[in-house]
């Protein structure tokens, strides 16, 4: 009895390989807790799409690449669970499954974060106090041009319109140049007033920064910033502190000794400049900032500015919102959906081909398993994600799955019909049929590769699954499904109707001139009768 066993264990080593592998896989995937990801469409989220905002010079494709990293390590900050970040027609698409605050999600990823240190001229007050300005930088302007020396850059508030800042008309976001003069808006304070400031050109930009953390001192929330080393990180960043040194500020540069820290056009906070000079490693954004708030600008400081400029995408109708409960209603009618066309076609197979649809069935569960746990290392190391049309690809693979063994059932029976018996049938038929499964699958896995590079966001879910399913289609056919028929054929010779093969082989027998005998003899007379 052992001896038998240790015999047809030989006989089948690649059964019980691949049943030992994917038994073990098994194990360690549920011991690793892992499963797969679900994505935007099966667990609900946000997809935002960013476009450009209109500007002389089309967006390049190098610019959205840049940016598309830089929204990426954002959003990796944030810890959202498989985000799918994608350029798209020009466009990018952010699709983030599982975000509590969608709001801040949003504003987050599209925040172009162009830091700009601009000295702070004059805030929205009188007109004297504008035009007194106006007249010193005038005068210091005639002085110089008398002398043999270049005047220094300073500030030039005369080419603004001075009832602009007194009727608070603000710069076009499209004039709002690192060198021009300008007129900003403050962050709004806690009774939601709103200042304007006209701003000097930028003495310092957001790339003189190297990292940027957010600290609480004092019971306040800073975002404490480290220079870069040299000309254009620390240097340039104590001119302009000396520039702006409240005790001893330049009339022309920045008179009122306030250096103004402006994030995308509003300015965030204008602190007093109190020393001429820093280290590169302290210095300070202040402002009234709430935990978040610091965090956030943080984030986006520390992975850099965009290189482009986004259009509003709530203004702009660019946000999708798809609700958890409509995500589990689409992943339950896609299980559903799953659940009973694998049972009506797990019917099928046992009626029309008994104990062979149940092999049939054993190559599926095989080369399922096999899918859920690449499926599921995939979205804890790749994070790759289920989607929809990836279970929509599950479920067009069971059929394609299928197909595979229905070819080669039906190869065995044209054999068997042939007039060999249905041992040698199986080992005869397994070759012309394999070759038929794998050029079918290689056609199906091409296309499933032409989509996943032609196309973006779930449609490439779908060419996923699709491709994984073909290929394990091919491995579980010939290492599971092979040997397990040819162990049915030796089991059931004599009793042909277990493996639906009863008419074929009475057709056979009838063929032959013995309606009663089953073709069950040796090969050889199998192939004398052929």
């Amino acid at each position: 009895m052992i001896r038998r066993l240790l015999a047809g264990l030989r006989r089948n080593r690649s059964l019980v390989a691949i049943v030992v592998i994917a038994v073990g896989l098994l194990v360690g995937n549920l011991t690793l807790n892992q499963e797969p990801l679900l994505g935007l469409d099966l667990q609900g989220g946000v997809e935002v799409v960013l476009r450009p905002a209109p500007a002389e010079t089309a967006p390049t494709q190098d610019d959205l690449e840049q940016a598309l990293e830089i929204i990426r390590n954002r959003v990796d900050a944030l810890g959202v669970a498989e985000p799918d970040i994608t350029v798209a027609g020009g466009n990018i698409v952010v699709q983030l499954p599982g975000v509590d605050d969608q709001d801040r999600a949003i504003n987050l990823v599209g925040q172009t974060a162009e830091l700009r240190f601009r000295p702070l001229l004059a805030r929205s007050v009188s007109r004297a106090e504008i035009e007194e300005y106006q007249a010193t930088v005038e005068a210091s302007s005639e002085e110089d041009s008398s002398g043999d020396e270049e005047a220094p850059d300073a500030a030039v508030p005369s080419e603004l319109n001075v009832q602009d800042l007194l009727e608070g008309v603000l710069t076009d976001p499209g004039d709002d140049e690192a060198d021009a003069t300008v007129i900003l808006p403050s962050r709004p304070d806690a009774d939601g007033e709103v200042s304007h400031f006209l701003m000097g050109p930028a003495l310092v930009t957001g790339s003189a920064l190297e990292s940027a953390t957010a600290v609480l001192e004092f019971a306040q929330w800073n975002v404490q910033v480290t220079a870069l080393e040299g000309a254009e990180g620390i240097d340039r960043f104590n001119a302009a502190a000396g520039a702006c040194y409240f005790e001893a500020p330049d009339p022309l540069v920045c008179p009122t000794g306030t250096l103004g820290i402006v994030l995308d056009g509003v300015v965030e906070s204008a602190p007093v400049v109190n020393a001429p000079a820093f280290e590169r490693d302290r210095i300070n954004i202040t402002g009234a900032f709430n935990e978040t708030e610091a965090r956030d600008l943080a984030l986006v400081l520390d992975y850099g500015a965009l290189p482009l400029v986004f259009e509003d995408p709530a203004e702009a109708g660019l946000v999708r919102t798809v609700s958890a409960t409509l995500g589990r209603d689409a992943l339950r009618a896609g299980l559903i959906a799953g659940i009973v066309g694998l049972g009506l076609v797990a019917l099928y197979m046992l009626v029309y081909y008994r104990f062979l649809g149940l092999a049939a069935l054993g190559s599926l569960g095989v080369s399922g398993v096999l899918l859920w746990v690449i499926v599921s290392f995939l979205s804890e190391t790749r994070g790759l994600a289920l989607t929809l049309a990836g279970v929509t690809g599950l479920i067009v693979a069971i059929g394609v799955s299928l197909d595979s063994n229905v070819v080669y059932f039906e190869h065995l029976k044209e054999d068997v019909l042939g007039g060999r018996t249905l041992r040698s049938s199986v080992e005869q038929a397994f070759p012309v049929a394999f070759r038929t499964i794998f050029w079918a699958n290689l056609a199906t896995l091409i296309g499933a590769v032409i989509l996943w590079l032609l196309t973006i966001g779930s449609v490439r879910g779908f060419a996923a699954m699709l491709a994984f399913a073909s290929i394990l289609d091919l491995i579980a056919t010939y290492f599971f499904l092979r040997p397990v028929v040819r162990g049915l054929a030796r089991w059931s010779a004599e009793r042909p109707a277990l493996v639906g093969m009863a008419t074929v082989v009475a057709a056979a027998g009838a063929a032959a001139g013995d309606p009663a005998a089953p073709a069950t003899g040796d090969p050889a007379a199998g192939e004398a009768r052929s």
